[in-house]
């Protein structure tokens, strides 16, 4: 049982870490050991404060360093599930991980893909974010598969080493895939169709020579860096796509605060640290006067 668990290795995760370090608290931080592709992809960083025009590599360095000298270590294990049970916190992982915390701190970011209607509604009705827990239900199967980034085309692979028809729908360039049963698709669908399960993938327009808007499929695969957060907690109030916060970071689960990116623009780094900061203050006042309440 930990005092707590962050979910997001970005910046707001890492101020988050940092502080409960500081304050003796217990804690889990899931992410990348990479931390964040975000920050390494950027050129200059200008209005960090005293930071002066720090390059995003160097910038990722500098935590990873901090990290390290506090002795604290990266969970790689991609988070599924958040589950509000009674006075703590289970969270469930792809690789089959299960653990519990007295609070939960989200600091997801934010997705660049936004997702498709229809694809709460059929989450475990033929819509899953996890090829290897759910891929042997679609042996034989026509299925089509969201996929964000490249390191996640093994996935791609063990899916289409089990179904007839994959349908892959890339959002970045240089698919390295090339198997006969594979139809890569260059359009994003707006629209998932179903009576009680998934049956249709609809697109605005075709979206490959030779295909129609609408697709027969039997699922949907979204392999994408992380789970929305209305989805990963359910309950979780939000707003636009941004969880709703108070100004120390809580959300309307007891227990649960949230910081950065996922709680709003804008979309900076000083914000993101500003607000890690807040919610890991406002987590260890929570454990100290959380039975009082």
């Amino acid at each position: 049982m930990q005092d707590c668990i962050i979910i997001g290795s970005g910046p707001a995760g890492i101020s988050a870490a940092l502080t409960l370090w500081a304050n003796g608290k217990s804690f889990m931080l899931f992410g990348r050991a990479d931390l964040s592709d975000k920050i390494t992809k950027a050129e200059l960083i200008r209005n960090y404060p005293g930071l002066s025009l720090v390059t995003g590599q160097a910038f990722c360095e500098a935590l990873q360093a901090q990290l390290s000298e506090a002795k604290i270590a990266v969970t790689e294990e991609k988070v599924l599930g958040v589950y509000a049970l009674n006075g703590k916190f289970g969270v469930s992982t792809k690789e089959g991980g299960y653990y519990e915390s007295k609070t939960v701190i989200l600091a997801l970011g934010v997705e660049t893909v936004k997702t498709i209607e229809g694809e709460t509604e059929f989450l475990g009705r033929g819509v899953s974010y996890c090829a290897t827990c759910d891929g042997f239900l679609y042996k034989g199967k026509t299925i089509a598969v969201l996929c964000t980034n490249k390191r996640y085309e093994h996935e791609v692979a063990y899916l289409a080493d089990l179904a007839e028809t994959v349908y892959l729908i890339p959002t970045y360039k240089g698919v390295e895939l090339a198997r006969e049963n594979i139809k890569i698709l260059r359009k994003m669908p707006v629209k998932i169709e179903g009576d009680q399960r998934v049956e249709t993938l609809v697109f605005s327009a075709p979206p490959a020579e030779g295909a129609e808007a609408r697709l027969k499929i039997d699922g949907v695969f979204a392999l994408r860096e992380s789970v929305s957060p209305a989805v990963l907690l359910s309950g979780l109030e939000t707003e636009n796509g941004h969880v709703r916060v108070t100004r120390d970071m809580q959300t309307n689960i007891k227990g649960c605060f949230s910081a950065g990116d996922c709680t709003g623009r804008p979309y900076q780094y000083a914000k993101a640290v500003g607000e890690g900061n807040i919610a890991a203050h406002a987590v260890t006042a929570f454990l100290r006067d959380g039975d009082q309440e």
